[in-house]
């Protein structure tokens, strides 16, 4: 690929205004003018323009003279919708309950995460029993002003005397390293910086963790991550000593994640190239020791989930596109010395946790978890009750029988229980106080046909008595990609909508985990327009039942969804009346020249690949396919944050820009940027308020609807 230089300049317009009347008729909002360049990228003999690169540079005066125009065009459009302080209130008294995250036991200590209602961040609680006095251990809401300091993880020493916990700050994928003695509260000097994707694994007197050379020139939240490190880092030493574990210098763009087993006797070192992963193991007890591979394929997703001195478990998908447990004897490692312990069935295992001799196994059936007792050689003893359809997280420890496991769905709160393997019995340790009632409403899951036939599933709630009129406004949310499910959840924030006349849709496209690896890599690379035609055929399926119309449709998706939800415009913008792309992959061209975008290519393929991958991306890239011939579009507000170092804010940044220019007819076409915020995770509950706040005004304003 050839490309050429920056060649033209034109100075940005100084227009902040905007012009605004009701949903049912629009007035044309006056944009701030965006300069353009004569840039142009050769891609296998195609000229492809890039008329807004400049906005790729974050760190540049125009950049943001450009981001606090369009905010306050964004601002002055959102302040205008005459119910949003009322739905901010609303969100907000429905966020005001207490929640409680699942329980874990750690040597005779209970600890567990909870959050009064409205702190920004959840605290960190240690006590001697369940029921008894807790003690704050950890309260990240100490940690900043504003709540932008976030947890990503925690990890005690083997002693219990330390804790490690790792913080992002702005909602950045950047980390940092504390470590706190756990007797007396004290923070130590010991502080790792610009640490990326892991935890603290304990060994010793020290941990081990993973981070990438410090970046230069103010490029740290765009430019390309390479060569991930794997060091050890012994307390009370400066970061600059520290041991490096493992660089592979051959290959830049891998990741290298490092765990370490309860008894700190082995040591798994992951790989994964995006794709998948191999593990490695090395024995510590034995001289000279060396790592050991145990898979090699790093096409297949694989993970150690248990380790004693006896055996390891493995869950993989390798021959096994729905997953399997294999085991390894301790004393006989290597590739394909593993055994089958758990074999793959027709649903697919989500995971398996040990709780003393047996074994728990969470499966998706039909998009609903449903969990196994089984015992130490995999075999199953029973089916563990839930309360309803929906989605399970257990919490135990092959080092005692007690299991806890946190529930919820589309109308039930995340509620936690305590299950009593012996008895099979579950029992309610905490239900949050929402102030809703769900049995006035009903979730209900239907499945429909995509454009080739094939059968999607979907779930849409509502409120009980609602008429199939054609008129019904819909919330239609999708994800599509890097084998992730959409398992039914609880959100307080959908509460509104649904109260006031809303349909919630959730469809389970292909390119997602739900039914396993096949599901996946349908909706993967030359495939990836099966995920697109999923999402229409859920809006289309929709009408034609009778529960809505185009003109009472909102669609929704963030990160690989905000692709979804551009492309789907591009292609149908005749079938939706109100769009809202998340941190969206916009610019499919170009995604995986920033951060960790690279990594991407497994499910999207390279515009550099070769032509037919090329061609493939440029035909359905959001950002390349906003037509300009005056074809009506909906309304649209894009979102994206200063800090997100997953996807950059240049995607949305150029899409929006490209929007605003084109003849796509007079429904508003905004964007709105947070600061201090990244790709979502970690952001504080204040910042979750006001951003939700925006997003369902507009959707349910452009709607035509109001609040009761």
């Amino acid at each position: 690929m050839k490309k050429t230089a920056i060649m033209a300049s034109i100075i940005l317009g100084a227009s902040t205004g905007a012009c605004l009347v009701g949903c049912q008729g629009q007035v044309k909002l006056d944009y701030p003018e965006t300069k353009t360049v004569d840039t142009v990228d050769v891609y296998f003999g195609t000229q492809v323009a890039d008329p807004y690169r400049w906005l790729e540079d974050d760190n540049s005066e125009e950049t943001a003279e450009w981001v606090k125009q369009q905010n306050a065009v964004t601002n002055s459009y959102l302040e205008s919708i005459p119910f949003r302080g009322k739905l901010k209130e609303q969100f907000t008294a429905l966020s005001n309950y207490e929640k409680m995250g699942t329980p874990w036991k750690e040597e005779g200590k209970y600890y567990f995460y909870k959050n009064d209602g409205l702190q920004n961040q959840s605290v960190l609680f240690e006590c001697d029993s369940l029921g008894g006095e807790a003690k704050v251990l950890l309260d990240p809401n100490k940690l900043s002003d504003d709540g932008t300091v976030s947890l990503s993880s925690i990890s005690f020493s083997k002693d219990r005397k330390y804790l490690a916990y790792v913080i992002s700050r702005s909602g950045s994928d950047w980390n940092e390293i504390y470590v706190m003695n756990t007797e007396t509260g004290e923070v130590l000097e010991d502080h790792i910086m610009w640490a990326k994707f892991t935890g603290a694994s304990w060994k010793g007197d020290g941990f081990y963790y993973s981070a990438y050379d410090a970046p230069t020139d103010g490029k740290g939240l765009s430019a390309k991550n390479e060569f991930q490190k794997v060091y050890y880092h012994k307390l009370g030493t400066p970061q600059s000593s520290d041991h490096l574990e493992y660089v592979n210098k051959q290959h830049p763009l891998r990741f290298y994640q490092l765990g370490v087993s309860d008894d700190e006797r082995f040591l798994f070192l992951y790989e994964s190239d995006g794709e998948g992963n191999a593990i490695y193991v090395k024995d510590t007890k034995k001289p000279n020791a060396q790592y050991v591979c145990i898979a090699d394929d790093m096409s297949k997703d694989n993970s150690v989930v248990h380790a004693d001195e006896k055996r390891i478990l493995m869950t993989t998908n390798d021959d096994a596109p729905n997953y399997k447990v294999v085991e390894f004897s301790t004393s006989n490692l290597g590739v394909n010395k593993g055994k089958t312990l758990i074999a793959e069935n027709e649903n697919l295992l989500e995971g398996i946790t040990l709780a003393g001799d047996k074994i728990i196994a969470v499966y998706m059936e039909n998009i609903a978890n449903h969990a196994y007792l089984l015992d130490s050689n995999g075999n199953r003893i029973r089916e563990i009750a839930m309360p309803t359809v929906g989605s399970v997280g257990f919490s135990s420890s092959f080092k005692h029988n007690e299991v806890f496991y946190s529930f919820s769905s589309y109308t039930f709160p995340g509620t936690i229980y305590k299950y009593d393997i012996e008895k099979d019995e579950s029992t309610k340790i905490f239900s949050p106080k929402v102030d809703f009632n769900p049995e006035d409403y009903v979730t209900e899951q239907i499945s429909y046909p995509s454009k080739d036939s094939t059968m999607v599933n979907m779930f849409i709630t509502y409120k009980k008595g609602l008429e199939k009129n054609g008129k019904n406004p819909v919330f239609l949310y999708g994800y599509g990609g890097f084998n992730i499910s959409l398992n039914p959840g609880f959100s307080a924030m959908r509460i509104p909508f649904i109260q006031n006349g809303g349909i919630y849709a959730v469809a389970n496209l292909r390119g997602g985990g739900e039914f396993g690896e096949t599901w996946h890599q349908a909706g993967t690379k030359l495939n990836k327009q099966n995920v697109f035609d999923d999402f229409i055929s859920a809006a289309e399926y929709l009408v034609a039942q009778g529960y809505t119309s185009p003109e009472h449709i909102a669609i929704n998706g963030g990160s690989n969804g905000g692709l979804l939800v551009g492309a789907v415009v591009n292609q149908r913008p005749d079938l939706f009346r109100v769009a809202v792309p998340q941190v969206g992959v916009m610019d499919m061209l170009r995604y995986h020249k920033f951060t960790i975008g690279w990594n991407w290519a497994s499910d999207y393929g390279r515009s550099d690949d070769n032509e037919e991958m090329f061609k493939y991306l440029h035909a359905y890239s959001p950002l390349h396919n906003i037509k300009n011939d005056g074809t009506a579009y909906p309304a649209i507000m894009v979102t994206t944050a200063d800090h997100d170092d997953r996807v950059v804010p240049a995607h949305s940044f150029k899409y929006a820009a490209t929007l605003q220019a084109a003849n796509t007819g007079d429904q508003p076409k905004i964007i709105r940027i947070d600061s201090k915020a990244g790709h979502g995770g970690g952001k504080p509950i204040a910042k979750v308020i006001e951003e939700q706040t925006d997003i369902y005004s507009f959707i349910m304003h452009n709607l035509g609807m109001e609040i009761k």
